[in-house]
């Protein structure tokens, strides 16, 4: 009997599938967008992932995707869309295209053939940016309908309103031959030239001692352009050694608006192949090269085009029982009198703990420098802003726990005072972090608030977001978190105030080893729910 009634059922069952709408009730179909900037210059830009989840035993072909570009600023911005089948695969893969690509407009379709594994099936929308696309501007894009050789499955969107960022891949894997480009700091000049300059790890990824030199990115447009990259601080083959084992690293900018004088700091290395210079004798005390990792300078009077030989300054700022001294890799301050504040670190002795932050401070426009006292032990990286009091506020790199540490001092960094927030605030996973005053007029009244940047987490450097206090660093509320990227990256951001109504952010983000992004500062002081991005708490 059962025999005889097979057949059939076999094909009631296909009948079944065959209806319209059938498929829509047995498949699970979603798109999300992950959040993360679209970058001019980067070949490939994800911004839809849609996953198709084949229950077993079901033969599905798909023949079309549609998606729908509502939401996007200018299609002019797009040079083209592509779609890719990654199979159970999550993450983007251009390996396997799915139909040809397309170009820019308000609903778009890609036709071709797919069979679909059971299980998860992923297909990527691709976004490849003109090089002129403005910073300014959004794009956005939602999969509205797949059509296989049955049906049309409806699709449910599980990131509606989403839209991303349009930024700048500012260096990449192999840009003029280099390995892995790291260690931003950004720096807004006199005259309104943003300066980025950062590690040129030329061998491979690692810190020193390695064969790392010191570039410069320039740019006179508000970051919407960059000048070609420009090397302006290497030691070459000093000593007869290698250049392995010359490298410069962490390099630490400021700018005296006053004169308009650029100065731009870094540590270099001799000799110790395979050493760390944070790790036990990789640096040691005294002034010695190649015993001491050496604290160097190069400076420029023309705007960052043209820089001086590297002066080293290590016997006139360390202190010869330190193991090390060095920049912070960050952006000083000027305060209103003059004066220069740089953020430095350094270690006290060989444990892992012995390290510390403060500030070293000019009076004469960087003709000398002199060096505080150690604010905060068991920390480095950190970043200085003054409060309204004209006291310093330094925010730390923090090795003791997963928060930030906070300092300030009201004597140019001879004497420290923990506030109110330090090690129980700001959270993070153990990585630099930028903080910056940002001055601006609201009906007709000065005002300022501080903007905070770091990986937003306590696990791993993902989730890369920007934080605004209005109230002095006492308090960041989450309705001003903006998440700018959620992926993993390496952090490290600096921030910068590109003039009245722009701040701009160097970081090392998901999409490129160094990512530029500008925002208007009005986007910024409101919530970030309207400002279309979520809060960030992981």
């Amino acid at each position: 009997m059962m025999k005889t009634i097979l057949p059939y059922i076999v094909l009631a069952c296909q009948l079944f599938l065959l209806r319209p709408g059938a498929l829509s009730a047995e498949l699970e179909v979603t798109c999300v967008s992950p959040i993360h900037p679209i970058l001019i210059r980067n070949e490939h830009g994800p911004i839809v992932k849609v996953v198709v989840d084949v229950p077993s035993g079901m033969n599905i072909e798909v023949n079309s995707l549609e998606f729908s570009l509502e939401g996007t600023d200018a299609f002019a911005d797009i040079k083209s869309l592509s779609l890719y089948w990654t199979g159970a695969a999550d993450g983007f893969s251009s390996e396997h295209q799915f139909g040809d690509s397309e170009t820019p407009m308000t609903k778009i379709a890609f036709r071709g053939k797919r069979t679909l594994n059971s299980g998860p099936n992923t297909f990527w929308l691709d976004c490849k940016l003109t090089e002129t696309a403005d910073l300014s501007h959004h794009v956005a894009a939602v999969c509205t309908q797949i059509n296989t050789n049955s049906d049309a499955i409806s699709v449910k969107d599980e990131s509606p309103g989403k839209r991303h960022r349009i930024g700048v891949a500012l260096r990449r894997h192999q840009d003029d031959g280099v390995h892995t480009y790291r260690i931003p700091a950004l720096g807004t000049t006199a005259k309104g030239t943003l300066l980025c300059v950062y590690d040129m790890r030329r061998r491979m990824g690692r810190d020193l001692q390695e064969d790392i030199d010191i570039g410069l990115s320039r740019s006179t447009d508000g970051g919407q352009s960059w000048e070609p990259v420009k090397v302006i601080m290497e030691m070459g083959e000093f000593g007869g050694l290698p250049q392995e084992l010359n490298g410069c690293s962490d390099p630490g900018l400021i700018i005296d608006r006053q004169t308009g004088e650029i100065f731009c700091f870094a540590l270099w290395m001799n000799g110790k192949p395979e050493k760390h210079q944070w790790v036990d004798d990789g640096s040691e005390p005294g002034f010695e090269i190649g015993k001491t990792a050496q604290f160097m300078m190069v400076s420029s009077k023309d705007d960052g085009l043209t820089w001086s030989t590297p002066v080293n300054m290590t016997r006139k700022l360390k202190q010869e029982s330190w193991w090390l001294l060095a920049p912070a890799p960050q952006q000083g301050i000027q305060l209103p009198d003059g004066t220069l504040v740089m953020p430095v670190q350094g270690r006290t002795g060989r444990e892992p703990l012995a390290t510390f932050a403060t500030v070293m401070i000019s009076k004469d426009h960087g003709v000398t420098w002199t060096v505080g006292n150690p604010g905060y032990a068991g920390g480095n990286e950190c970043q200085a802003v003054m409060l309204s009091d004209k006291s310093i506020m330094l925010n730390i790199r923090n090795d003791h726990e997963r928060y930030r540490a906070v300092v300030v001092s009201k004597d140019l960094g001879q004497t420290w005072e923990a506030h109110a927030t330090s090690r129980n605030t700001l959270i993070e996973p153990n990585c630099n972090g930028s903080l910056l005053r940002v001055n601006y007029e609201e009906s007709e009244k000065e005002k300022h608030v501080l903007l905070f940047a770091n990986p937003h987490t306590q696990k791993g450097r993902t989730h890369h977001t920007i934080q605004v206090s209005f109230d002095e660093g006492k308090t960041w509320p989450s309705s001003h978190h903006l998440l700018l990227d959620e992926g993993p990256g390496a952090g490290y951001p600096s921030l910068t105030q590109i003039d009245a109504e722009h701040v701009g952010i160097v970081y090392e983000g998901s999409q490129s080893h160094l990512m530029f992004e500008r925002f208007t500062l009005r986007e910024l002081l409101m919530p970030a729910t309207r400002a279309g991005a979520d809060s960030s708490s992981k």
